[in-house]
């Protein structure tokens, strides 16, 4: 066959989360828009900011000189002069331009990180359950990924941690809040883990997953993770806080503490090059660059946090509650998640089963979904589980 057998591989092991979207739309084809409740996908509900749409439409219309050209493999000096204000007030650390990347978002960040510091036969460690194409993302470069898990209520154990560090160890992967649990590793943890890495035999770099960091709950606090932890890059994007997951712009950003930060800054920026990114999308790194303080309207997401959560409990599920992203992560009554949900699907809800994550017994719902949605849904999730007791 013409398609590499590693690629094969990977297919069958893909993404449980695009499967189950392409299911809810043959579902919705079958029975009906309005008999469907698709939970699968973390695509935000909520539209971009105004002054993010009156940005973008006054750089278009302004259309200036060299703004849609190509420009530093780094991107515009404007921009990352913009990110990295941003992050000497929020960390607390002297970042610089140089130290700021504008990638093809998120994922573009993080595969060019680990092309650029992975040699063939790296570790990199991952606690779990986790994003599912981390996996990929490592074995794109001949890296190995290093599962490890995490505590009941997901919370990290940082003992598991140092226990897997090793003489290959290159990284460490750390998403907070937590995709799918919704987690928020606390302060102490993370000092507790600096202390952990200040003792490993080599340089371990901790890659910092911050799309979710502005969606908290319940007065919760993120920790500033490049503030605690030294040896840190962080990847992000604006895709949940903007709502514009499609326009696919995002930034990647090198601790100044870092040992020779300026060289691997460099390397990235050549990484992401080689990789076919080139550049993140001119015209949004502008938009970054003049509207760094819009928001999109994220209280929206407790309110559907609190409406989904309740429902399950008074159903009879036993409901962890998060504390940040827009994510409910769900025991299921039986330990078979993938059968529970099926039996979902039979009244028309679409999960995701934790087994895609790596933590089997759980099953993943988006809270970008409509309110509507939510409440037309609670009473197929009650349906589902009177079914399964008789």
């Amino acid at each position: 066959m013409i398609i590499a057998s590693e690629v094969r591989s990977q297919i069958e092991r893909s993404s449980l989360i695009r499967k189950m979207f392409e299911e809810g739309i043959r579902m919705r084809a079958e029975r009906g828009a309005e008999n469907v409740f698709d939970f699968s996908l973390g695509n935000p509900s909520e539209d971009p900011p105004a002054g993010v749409i009156r940005t973008f439409r006054a750089l278009a219309e302004r259309n200036a000189p060299g703004s849609h050209g190509y420009m530093p493999n780094a991107g515009f000096p404007e921009a990352r002069g913009t990110v990295a204000r941003r992050l000497r007030e929020t960390t607390g650390l002297e970042f610089t331009p140089d130290h700021v990347l504008m990638t093809a978002g998120c994922a573009g960040a993080m595969n060019a990180a680990l092309k650029a510091i992975l040699n063939p036969g790296d570790e990199v460690i991952v606690p779990m359950p986790c994003f599912p194409d981390y996996a990929f993302y490592i074995s794109n470069y001949g890296g190995v990924m290093v599962p490890v898990e995490t505590r009941e209520d997901f919370s990290l154990d940082v003992g598991a941690i140092a226990a897997k560090i090793g003489p290959r160890t290159r990284a460490i992967i750390l998403n907070s809040p937590h995709n799918p649990s919704g987690v928020i590793y606390p302060e102490a943890t993370l000092r507790e883990l600096e202390a952990v890495l200040a003792k490993a035999p080599a340089p371990v770099l901790v890659l910092s997953d911050e799309p979710y960091t502005s969606i908290v709950y319940d007065g919760a606090h993120c920790p500033q993770l490049a503030s605690i932890i030294s040896n840190c890059m962080i990847t992000t994007s604006w895709s949940k806080k903007w709502g514009l997951a499609g326009e696919r712009i995002g930034y990647l950003a090198i601790s100044p503490l870092v040992p020779d930060a300026l060289a691997l800054a460099q390397a990235c920026a050549f990484t992401g090059r080689i990789l076919g990114f080139i550049n993140a999308p001119a015209i949004w790194q502008l938009v970054v660059a003049e509207a760094p303080d819009e928001s999109t309207n994220l209280a929206v997401y407790q309110e559907k946090r609190d409406l989904m959560c309740d429902g399950l409990e008074r159903a009879g599920y036993e409901v962890h509650r998060p504390q940040g992203a827009f994510y409910v992560f769900l025991k299921t009554p039986i330990p078979d998640d993938f059968e529970f949900v099926r039996r979902l699907q039979e009244e028309g809800v679409l999960a995701v089963p934790g087994s895609g994550f790596g933590r089997k017994g759980y099953m993943r719902l988006s809270l970008t979904v409509p309110r509507d949605t939510i409440i037309r849904s609670l009473p197929a999730f009650a349906r589902t589980l009177d079914k399964l007791r008789g």
